[in-house]
């Protein structure tokens, strides 16, 4: 180890990652979904189908978190400030929270007018009904396939992703309904579907937003195992222990991590060191670390993290 007994070293092996299909997707997303919207509300508004206004609703939601993602997004690129140090990248992890609420008040929307029309029942023309349900499926599934396979590790573009593949299988559940109103005339059926609608999108509006609350707290990012980031440092050529150790999400795709390395004396230099601790982190998915080297026999200070 080198002479000295503290250093502090940033890494930023990768810089921003690369966002695939954004921001494409995000604007024909937007552009597809307004049109859809557009579409099913004139349809499910003339020919009596309660669930398919549910599924436009939904739409116009998918258009506004879109909208939400996209200008987040945008702004999470900009460079930091001399106010904002860590630059802008929590904005998507707001736009995330927005369009949980804006999910959770279309769901709340669709279920109490759904209870309404199961009470009276309103006579629905199927035809038209089930082509604006098939263009609803085919719209949103491909919107989502714009996003590519990038979404999984962005918070953002996760939600946008969950927002059209649940309204892929909302026009689904509309079609069938659709169709079995068409072949039996159960008109109530329109009315059942569109609670059974209105309860599935609660669902996902209700996971996204204690995602994003999380996320806003700090937590550890999904797809990070502390524990293993632990063992990762720990193995290390020259640890001896590591405490204080913090990982939390700089934005919705931007993960971060501190911690305190204790070194045993007979390891690599501190620049050998840190440079082999920022390639395993790396790997691990963390993308900016500030890391600080002690001498052997450092004690532990109280609130360092310790592993459950």
């Amino acid at each position: 180890m080198a002479s000295h007994s503290h250093q502090h070293e940033h890494g930023h092996p990768h810089g921003h990652p690369h966002r695939q299909g954004s921001p494409r997707a995000f604007f024909w997303g937007v552009l597809l979904n307004s049109a859809l919207s557009g579409l099913q509300l004139a349809i499910g508004i003339g020919f009596g189908s309660l669930a398919l206004i549910g599924d436009a609703i939904h739409n116009l939601g998918d258009v506004a978190g879109l909208l939400f993602g996209w200008g987040a997004e945008r702004l999470s690129a900009r460079p930091a400030t001399a106010r904002f140090t860590y630059g802008f990248g929590r904005s998507t992890q707001l736009a995330s929270l927005m369009n949980a609420a804006l999910i959770l008040m279309a769901a709340g929307v669709v279920i109490v007018e759904g209870v309404q029309r199961l009470l009276d029942p309103v006579p629905v023309v199927s035809g038209p009904v089930a082509w604006a349900a098939a263009a609803g499926i085919v719209v949103n599934l491909v919107s989502a396939r714009l996003f590519g396979t990038g979404h999984h590790h962005d918070l953002n573009r996760r939600a946008a992703v969950v927002h059209l593949l649940t309204d892929a299988a909302v026009s689904a559940a509309v079609l069938v309904s659709a169709v079995l109103v068409g072949l039996v005339g159960w008109n109530w059926l329109d009315a059942a579907t569109a609670i059974g609608v209105g309860l599935a999108v609660a669902w996902s509006g209700w996971e996204l937003l204690g995602e994003a609350l999380s996320a806003s707290l700090d937590a550890v990012p999904r797809g990070i195992d502390l524990a293993a980031v632990e063992a990762a440092l720990r193995a290390l050529p020259g640890v001896e222990n590591v405490h204080h150790l913090h990982v939390w999400g700089m934005s919705t795709s931007r993960t971060a991590l501190t911690a305190h390395l204790v070194g045993r004396g007979d390891g690599p230099l501190d620049g050998e060191l840190l440079s082999l601790a920022q390639q395993r982190l790396a790997q691990l998915g963390i993308t900016h670390s500030t890391l600080q080297i002690e001498a052997p026999g450092s004690c532990v200070e109280d609130g360092a993290h310790k592993p459950r």
